[in-house]
């Protein structure tokens, strides 16, 4: 096995994997930003939850937009279902790890507010309760998948996004994630406060 051969078809892969989802993708990305602009400027939060690498991408995207993406501006109400380890613990051995993330959302959301739903599969089922407990209470849903979107597909309503990465290899539509992540904080700054270009 040559691993330099290996690592150069890995970076091949996962440009062309970009390239194929760029002209898919753009369109429901405008979708998502218009979507969490409004409820930011409305006074609304975004809420991200996911499992494993979902979860880091969850907390990668709140800290970009709690904190700064790229230029200085306030922080804007964002927060990860993922972090609260009491929260979890205690849920998942209460009552079930499938409600880790919807418990939270019923707790902590409001009418206006959005929840990133991330899962590679489409078929996470504690982040598919999460999208049951966000439409119980007017929580728009944005779903980040891969795999043809899985049962999340289904499940979302008019108003919601689905940003589903046309590939099926997890790190592939894992690398993809994060550049949609980088997308929506670099259209949701430019939204809030104008191009630099």
């Amino acid at each position: 096995m040559n691993l330099i051969d290996r690592i150069s078809r890995n970076f091949a892969d996962s440009a062309q994997t970009k390239l194929q989802a760029a002209e898919l993708l753009a369109a429901p990305i405008v979708q998502a930003v218009d979507t969490m602009v409004h409820s930011l400027m409305n006074g609304g939060k975004i809420m991200a939850c996911g499992n494993g690498g979902s979860a880091a991408d969850s907390q990668h995207f709140a800290a970009e937009l709690l904190n700064r993406f790229e230029k200085e501006r306030p922080g804007l109400a964002a927060m990860a279902l993922t972090t609260d380890t009491s929260t979890l613990t205690s849920i998942a051995n209460d009552y079930d790890y499938v409600q880790v993330f919807s418990k939270q959302v019923r707790a902590l959301s409001h009418p206006g507010d959005v929840l990133l739903a991330i899962s590679t599969s489409g078929g996470s089922p504690n982040v598919i309760d999460a999208i049951a407990a966000a439409h119980e209470r007017e929580v728009r849903v944005i779903a980040l998948t891969g795999k043809g979107g899985g049962r999340m597909a289904g499940l979302l309503r008019e108003g919601d996004v689905h940003i589903c990465v046309p590939a099926d290899r997890t790190a592939r539509i894992q690398e993809v994630h994060l550049l949609v992540l980088h997308c929506l904080c670099d259209g949701i700054d430019c939204m809030l406060l104008g191009a630099d270009e």
